[in-house]
């Protein structure tokens, strides 16, 4: 009876590995739920009216507003009402600074949208958070699973005030920087820095931007 039971040793096998995909997959599931606006973070935020308000501040990137906790007291705010934010991520150990800027995605009537600053200079480049769902291959039983993964949009904010959207890539960036696009890339391999993580990427446009200053 008891052999009969007994599980051979190729079948038991393939029943660990599935165990551990699984709890892989769920794993790797959960924490890409942690996204960064599911935090509070120390910062500041400054009114239209000129008010500075401090405390702690969860923003969400999905409907432009930030919440902001003082004193055990919860304010939520759009922005229409905030021109200004900063916030200390302690996750990345960094400031971030975000801007109400005028910005309509299809060109018509402009509405005040939060943009992250990630550089500022001959190239001034924002960024937005979004949350989009991806495919990705879960192993042979489990097949193809979709999960929410935290993607960042870029745009280029121009002289007259214009706010471009931009592709990303890496080639677009090194594009951007003409005659100085070997120098960048030099610096790039000393630092060994790409051009496929947003702190990477506002690092390197940075450094860009300091070849033009006297």
């Amino acid at each position: 009876m008891i052999r009969s039971l007994a599980i051979q040793p190729k079948k038991l096998k393939w029943i660990l590995w599935s165990i551990v995909t699984l709890i892989f997959c769920l794993g790797s599931k959960a924490q890409a739920q942690q996204f960064p606006f599911e935090f509070w973070h120390e910062g500041k935020a400054i009114l239209e009216t000129g008010d500075t308000l401090r405390g702690k501040i969860k923003y969400d990137p999905q409907n432009d507003l930030i919440q902001l906790e003082r004193n055990g007291k919860y304010e939520t705010l759009t922005s229409r009402k905030v021109i200004f934010y900063e916030i200390f991520d302690a996750q990345l150990n960094n400031y971030r600074q975000f801007f109400a800027l005028p910005y309509s995605p299809s060109g018509g009537y402009k509405t005040p949208a939060f943009f992250e600053l990630l550089a500022e200079g001959k190239i001034t480049l924002l960024s937005k958070e979004s949350l989009e769902y991806r495919s990705s291959n879960a192993g042979f039983y489990y097949g193809t699973v979709s999960r929410l993964v935290l993607v960042h949009k870029y745009f280029l904010l121009k002289e007259d005030g214009s706010i471009e959207r931009v592709t990303g890539s890496k080639n677009e960036f090194i594009d951007m920087m003409g005659s100085r696009s070997e120098e960048v890339r030099r610096y790039m391999k000393t630092n060994r820095l790409g051009l496929e993580r947003k702190e990477e990427i506002g690092r390197v446009i940075g450094y860009y931007n300091s070849l033009f200053k006297k």
